[in-house]
C-alpha cells in the first residue's frame, strides 16, 4: 500500500521538475555555442548534427527530470507505468524526429556535394525521412503494447491496391530513383530534350524534374517522360564544350592571312572573354567553295552552355571589326535575273524580294 502523498514529496519532486528545467536550458546554450564552432568547419555534418541535437538534448532532460519526480512521489504502480510509459513516448518520438533530421540532413548535404550548383536532390531526403518516422511510429506502437504484426499484414496486403492505384505516382518515383542511381542526370546539369525543352536541372524530387530555362521559367518535367525520352546532356561527361561558328571569305581572299588572322581573334576572345576556355587552341577549318564564298568553321572552346552566346556575340563583332582592318571583304549574297521577251503579260521589271539584305537585281533584256 503506498503511502500518503505529503510536503516533503512535492518539494523533492518540483525540485526534480526544476532541476530538469535548468539542465534543459543551460545545454541548449551549450550547444548553441557548439552550433557557432561547428559552423566554421569545413564538413557541413557537424552542423547537423548539432542543429538536431538542440531539439533532442533539452527534451531528454526534461523527461529527466519529470522521472525523477514520479520516483519519489507515492504513485500506485499502474499511476506510475502509465508515467513512465509516456515519457518512454515522448522520448521516442523526439529521437524519431531528431533522427530524420540528422539523416536527412546528411543524405542533403552528401547529395549537394555531388550535384554541382545549386544543388537540391530531394527525393532521397524524403524516401529516407518517411523510412524514418515509419521505424519510429513502429517502435511507439509496440512501446504501448499494440501489436504491429497485424498493422504489418494488413500493409502488405493494402500495399498491392495502393500500387495499382498509384501506378503513375510509383512510376515517377522510380524512375527519379533511376535517373539519380545512374547518374545520367544531375542537378546543376543543362539538359535538352526531343521534344525542344532545355535548361538547367534544378530539382529531382519524388513526382517530377524541374528544369529552369535561360529566361528563369521554369519546366515541370514529370520523371517517367524524361526517363522514357531522347535527351542531351550538354554538362557530361564534362562541363567545357565546344562551340562552331560558320564564316565565309570572298574568293579573292588569301587563305593564309584569313587563317592567321581569324587564329588572332580567337585567341584573344578565349583569353579576354568571361566563361571562355583560355588554353583553347584556335581551330580554322575550311570546308566548302559556295556561290559567292569560301565556307569555312571556327571551333570555340566553351566553359558551359550558356556561356556560348556571350562568346558568340564577342566572337562575330570582333572578327567582323577585324576584317575590316586587314581589308579581308565577307562577300553578300548576290544574284543576277536575266528576262527575256516572252511575249504579253512579261514584266518590264524585277522587285527585289523583301528580307533579303544586300542583295543586287540586275534586269537584262535583249
Amino acid at each position: 500500500m503506498k503511502r500518503a502523498l505529503t510536503l516533503d514529496d512535492l518539494m523533492v519532486a518540483g525540485i526534480a521538475v526544476a532541476a530538469g528545467l535548468l539542465a534543459a536550458f543551460l545545454l541548449r546554450i551549450l550547444l548553441r555555442w557548439l552550433g557557432k564552432h561547428a559552423e566554421r568547419t569545413r564538413w557541413g555534418g557537424d552542423d547537423v548534427i548539432v542543429d538536431a541535437l538542440r531539439t533532442l538534448v533539452p527534451w531528454a532532460a526534461f523527461a529527466g527530470g519529470v522521472a525523477s519526480a514520479a520516483a519519489v512521489l507515492p504513485l500506485t504502480s499502474a499511476v506510475g507505468r502509465n508515467v513512465n510509459r509516456s515519457l518512454t513516448v515522448l522520448l521516442i518520438l523526439v529521437s524519431t524526429i531528431t533522427a530524420a533530421r540528422v539523416i536527412t540532413g546528411l543524405v542533403r548535404a552528401v547529395a549537394q556535394s555531388r550535384s554541382g550548383v545549386a544543388a537540391s536532390a530531394t527525393i532521397f531526403v524524403n524516401i529516407t525521412r518517411v523510412l524514418v518516422l515509419a521505424m519510429g511510429f513502429l517502435v511507439v506502437l509496440q512501446t504501448l503494447g499494440i501489436s504491429i504484426a497485424p498493422l504489418l499484414t494488413a500493409l502488405g496486403v493494402g500495399g498491392l491496391a495502393v500500387a495499382l492505384a498509384l501506378q503513375d505516382t510509383l512510376a515517377n518515383l522510380f524512375a527519379g530513383v533511376h535517373i539519380l542511381a545512374s547518374k545520367t542526370i544531375q542537378p546543376g546539369d543543362y539538359i535538352r530534350l526531343s521534344s525542344g525543352e532545355e535548361g538547367y536541372v534544378v530539382d529531382i524530387n519524388w513526382r517530377n524534374t524541374t528544369v529552369r530555362q535561360l529566361s528563369n521559367n521554369l519546366v515541370i518535367i514529370p520523371n517517367a517522360q524524361l526517363s522514357g525520352t531522347n535527351m542531351t546532356n550538354f554538362t557530361r561527361p564534362e562541363q567545357q564544350m565546344t562551340l562552331t561558328v560558320q564564316v565565309g571569305v570572298g574568293y579573292d581572299s588569301d587563305l593564309e592571312h584569313v587563317e592567321r588572322v581569324t587564329s588572332e581573334v580567337v585567341t584573344e576572345v578565349m583569353t579576354e572573354t568571361t566563361g571562355a576556355v583560355p588554353d583553347h587552341e584556335p581551330a580554322v577549318r575550311f570546308h566548302t567553295f559556295g556561290d559567292s564564298r569560301i565556307g569555312f568553321t571556327v571551333i570555340l572552346g566553351v566553359g558551359e552552355f550558356s556561356d556560348q552566346y556571350r562568346i558568340k556575340h564577342e566572337f562575330i563583332k570582333r572578327l567582323h571589326r577585324r576584317y575590316r582592318e586587314e581589308g579581308i571583304r565577307i562577300p553578300a549574297p548576290a544574284r543576277t535575273v536575266a528576262l527575256q521577251p516572252g511575249g504579253p503579260g512579261v514584266p518590264e521589271a524585277v522587285i527585289p524580294e523583301a528580307g533579303i539584305p544586300h542583295q543586287r537585281e540586275a534586269t537584262t533584256l535583249p
